[in-house]
């Protein structure tokens, strides 16, 4: 046998862990304390990120916001969330328009930056 010191029970339970919140809806806080790789990851599991926004928006989402948008992901500022979405699942803003705000209250963000 070889000298390689690999535990696969270790490995097994990272998965497993990975892979339990997969397309889940995550609700956080974006303050700038948890790291901007741990959001990646989530998204690219599949899950939705809902974000309360406490602070600056573009210097909060920047780490992240082109990471997820080259992976295929979706960002919306909505009435003081962040609203993350992984590859595959659209943010569907039609009935903003419906409501008669007009959706003055959605912009999206790239790379951290308001529209």
């Amino acid at each position: 046998m070889s000298d390689w010191d690999l535990d696969l029970r270790d490995a097994e339970e990272k998965m497993d862990e990975a892979f339990a919140a997969a397309g889940d809806v995550v609700l956080g806080v974006l303050d700038g304390t948890t790291d901007p790789e741990e959001r990646v990851r989530s998204v690219d599991y599949g899950n939705t990120l809902v974000l309360s926004i406490a602070g600056d928006l573009n210097e909060l989402a920047a780490p992240f916001a082109r990471d997820v948008k080259d992976m295929g992901g979706e960002l919306m500022h909505f009435r003081g969330f962040l609203v993350v979405t992984p590859p595959g699942v659209s943010i569907d803003t039609d009935r903003l328009s419906d409501s008669g705000h007009g959706g003055d209250e959605s912009a999206e963000a790239d790379d951290g930056d308001e529209r």
